[in-house]
Parts: structure tokens; C-alpha cells; sequence
């Protein structure tokens, strides 16, 4: 995880670090486990998803006016790699 975003906040580092070991995302390799756990932890916790969301929004429509709130937060994290609309998961 340090590797893939080096200066994640602790309490962002094990809540991705548990996310990335449940049941959903086990089966997976784990960079790609980490990943998609490190992706939902930043949409669903620095970012409006969840508010949109509530407000009526499609998955995908939040997702999409998420996407820039969720890249600022992997570059704080030193993440080189970003996220589009396109490529994140649904229910992940």
C-alpha cells in the first residue's frame, strides 16, 4: 500500500487495509485489491458521492462529479496513478 499511495493518512491506511482483505476484493490480487479498496475509501470518505447519492444521483452521475475530488486527494497521497468515471466498479 505505502507503494501505491506513500503518504495515505493512517486511519485512511487501515480502513483500506481491511476493505482490501474482505470477502469481496479477497479473490483478487492484492494490488488490484488494494486499489479498489484505496478508490472506494477516498469516493466514499473525502469526497460528496455518498450526498449525491442521497440526493437522487446515479451511481455512475456521482461517480463522474466525483472523479476530480478523488484524484486531488490520490495526488495529496503521493498516488501516482488516477481514476476516471469509467473505471471504477460498481458496488466496490
Amino acid at each position: 500500500m505505502r507503494a501505491l499511495v506513500p503518504r495515505v493518512p493512517m486511519d485512511d491506511a487501515e480502513a483500506i487495509f481491511s476493505a482490501a482483505q474482505a470477502g469481496h476484493l479477497r479473490h483478487l490480487p492484492p494490488a488490484i485489491a488494494v486499489w479498489l479498496a484505496t478508490t472506494s475509501r477516498v469516493r466514499h470518505a473525502h469526497t460528496e458521492y455518498d450526498s449525491l447519492l442521497t440526493e437522487g444521483y446515479e451511481p455512475d452521475a456521482a461517480r463522474f462529479f466525483v472523479v476530480d475530488e478523488m484524484n486531488a486527494v490520490l495526488t495529496d497521497w503521493g498516488c501516482a496513478r488516477r481514476v476516471s468515471a469509467e473505471e471504477e466498479l460498481p458496488g466496490v
